[in-house]
């Protein structure tokens, strides 16, 4: 009988170790087209998501506030929204060390301290999983003292093309099979600058789109020529959507602040502002009944908005009506992003074709704080503890 039992145990074992071997035979490829609209593909010419949509998800997510590039990508690859992550905003005040954090500032973007959480390269790697990055947001920053198995410096110049970025991606899934990495996340900045530029609504951003989709259709065409093309999984998403903005909603703030009573007034969209000792309650009565504004103390922001425990947030938060600016220097671009992501302009894009997701299958909106739990199983992981839940998501996978 002990016999036939451990015959049992070690067959059922069998089984578990083959059905882990042939789970781990997926690849996952997930791209961000920086400032996608979830409403691009009805408004511009996009067949290559249009024949993702029809052969594998479609859905429209939800970023989490404020709805920027920085606290938006971390989000994905760290499954904790950005007031846990650490880069509550694309700039913002430290008060620590009493400096500005910028994405734009090498010195405090570089800074691994600013990153908290862990990203779902680290995860996988501690694991025995390779991983692969080109220029997603944090992938090149020594995070835990650690980066992905593969990466590029977004700092290095010259930059890779579109072109190139989609060459190295198969270039990383071409390596011997020991060396390759299971999961490569893939970074184009585009079509944001261009909506920045442009406004969503342009002839000129429907013509970046366009180029974008089909550099979706070129990644995709790559990846299924390879041999085990049929074991890859696609995502294709965003950070965060784009909205017009114009000269005419512009808020200006030195008509409401008083110098006296503000130490640091940082961040576009929303708002962070540090007050004086015994002047918090002067900015916030100042604020509170101007017109297509939402006025906050920190501990008063909305549950919804998950926003207002970090300390780079200020004692007061300004957040602006969809297209409005709360500015001293309104903006001249002609689109703009950072509101609340119920707004459907704030909405982005997602695809998601492979052998673990649905055939045409349109999805319910789910939200990005989702994505790392959705890596982690298709990865065969176990996951961080975050703010993600896979249940909310799992119902688009076979």
């Amino acid at each position: 009988m002990r016999k036939f039992t451990l015959i049992l145990f070690g067959g059922f074992f069998f089984l578990l170790t083959l059905n882990a071997q042939n789970k781990s035979q997926h690849y996952t490829v997930i791209v961000s087209l920086d400032g996608f609209r979830w409403d691009y593909p009805i408004l511009y010419s996009t067949p290559n998501l249009d024949r993702m949509a029809s052969d594998g998800v479609k859905a429209t997510m939800l970023p989490s506030f404020p709805a920027s590039t920085f606290p938006n990508h971390y989000t994905i690859a760290t499954g904790l929204v950005p007031d846990h992550n650490g880069i509550i905003n694309n700039t913002f005040w430290d008060v620590r060390n009493k400096r500005q954090y910028s994405m734009g500032d090498l010195e405090t973007r570089n800074n691994p301290d600013y990153y908290l959480g862990e990203p779902i390269w680290i995860t996988a790697q501690k694991q025995g999983v390779k991983t692969g990055n080109i220029y997603w947001v944090g992938s090149d920053i020594a995070i835990k003292k650690m980066h992905p198995t593969y990466y590029k410096k977004w700092g290095h110049k010259p930059r890779l093309t579109f072109e190139q970025r989609v060459d190295s991606t198969i270039a990383l899934l071409q390596k011997p099979k020991a060396d390759r990495p299971q999961l490569i996340m893939l970074y184009f900045e585009e079509p944001d600058g261009c909506g920045h530029h442009n406004g969503p609504h342009s002839r000129e951003t429907g013509v970046v789109v366009h180029r974008m989709d089909s550099l979706i259709g070129m990644l995709r065409s790559k990846l299924e020529s390879l041999p085990f093309g049929k074991d890859i999984n696609l995502i294709v998403t965003s950070d965060h959507g784009m909205t017009e903005i114009s000269q005419d909603r512009v808020i200006d703030m030195n008509k409401y602040l008083k110098p006296e009573w503000c130490k640091v007034v940082d961040g576009r969209t929303p708002t962070s502002i540090f007050t004086k000792s015994g002047c918090r309650d002067s900015v916030y009565n100042a604020l509170k009944k101007v017109q297509h504004i939402h006025v906050w103390k920190k501990e008063s922001i909305p549950a919804e908005l998950n926003y207002g425990t970090s300390d780079r947030i200020g004692d007061i938060v300004v957040a602006p009506e969809l297209g409005w600016q709360f500015t001293d220097v309104a903006r001249s671009s002609k689109g703009a992003h950072g509101y609340f992501p119920e707004y459907s302009d704030m909405q982005v894009v997602f695809r998601a074709v492979g052998p673990d997701f649905k055939e045409g299958y349109v999805s319910k909106k789910f939200v990005n704080v989702d994505i790392y739990s959705l890596l982690a199983h298709l990865l065969h992981i176990v996951p961080e503890k975050t703010d993600g839940k896979f249940e909310r998501i799992r119902f688009i996978l076979k």
